[in-house]
């Protein structure tokens, strides 16, 4: 199949919308309409409902695999690139919020003094967009957090050859308003707050608490944004239960150790190929 069918049809289906599709790619609509039926006759299948613009099951499937592949051949293509450059000494960080904790930025501060022309811009974003930028050569390195068992890796989405390091972490705790019944107990057990509310935010999701625990854990409201001071504001306001790291954890709410089952808010390194220089420097510092 051809990448450009692909991509033309991985936008399309974002889009809902040939027109809006053809406006992002810098097409006509004819363009993109035939881009599609190309790729329908290569297939022998239709891929989309015209009316409204979404997919067929057919189109679905072919979905799952086309935004995967699609980013491993820009991870190929800047892979390659990245081989070949030359030393820098602006480097891009990516990085997920809270994975840059008191820990990472000493060390980040260490690396800095010690390479006066080091230049570092630091971009947050969701895990699934630093890996994307890591592997499309948008970021030279990228730090990626969330929560797991202590002995576990991150989950997440493959994108080629990168190395993947465990470079922080630190244990998690239960967030609770104040005056909270439970905010006086030295440690609470996660089974135990099934039934209680909890924010829906992309720091801590209800649905990677039921992979750990099982039924429960509804949502008393969805913040979909990565303020941490937001979201400790919305749980002193009582809209529902969090787990931070106990170092994001700030005075004005109550974090309780959790002690069962253990959980940890785990960071991860992640580049591909590095040069001798300041990428491989800023990355070894991070490493610890």
């Amino acid at each position: 199949m051809d990448p450009h069918l692909l991509t033309t049809f991985v936008t399309v289906a974002r889009q809902g919308s040939f027109s809006a599709a053809a406006a992002e790619l810098g097409y006509t609509q004819s363009a993109v309409s035939q881009q599609i039926a190309a790729l329908e006759s290569d297939l022998g299948l239709p891929l989309l409902h015209r009316r409204p613009v979404e997919p067929t099951p057919a189109g679905a499937r072919l979905l799952e695999h086309a935004e995967p592949l699609l980013l491993r051949l820009s991870a190929a293509r800047a892979d390659v690139l990245r081989a070949a450059a030359r030393p820098r000494h602006r480097l891009r960080l990516a990085a997920t919020p809270l994975s840059v904790n008191p820990v990472l930025a000493e060390r980040l501060a260490r690396a800095r003094a010690g390479e006066a022309r080091l230049e570092i811009v630091l971009r947050t974003c969701a895990a699934e967009q630093v890996v994307a930028a890591v592997a499309e050569g948008r970021a030279e390195l990228g730090l990626a957090g969330g929560i797991a068992a202590p002995s576990d890796p991150l989950r997440l989405p493959d994108a080629g050859p990168m190395t993947t390091t465990g470079v922080s972490q630190e244990d998690v705790v239960v967030v609770l308003p104040p005056g909270h019944p439970l905010a006086g107990r030295a440690a609470l057990r996660l089974a135990d707050l099934v039934d209680a509310r909890w924010l829906d935010t992309p720091l801590c999701p209800p649905s990677r608490l039921r992979d750990l625990v099982g039924e429960g854990f509804a949502a008393g409201l969805r913040y979909e944004g990565d303020d941490v001071h937001t979201v400790v504001t919305l749980v002193a306001a009582g809209h529902g239960l969090t787990l931070l790291p106990a170092s994001a954890v700030p005075a004005g709410v109550c974090g309780v150790a959790l002690a069962e089952p253990r959980l940890v808010h785990r960071v991860e390194l992640l580049h591909g190929v590095l040069p001798a220089g300041a990428a491989a420097g800023l990355a070894a510092a991070l490493s610890g």
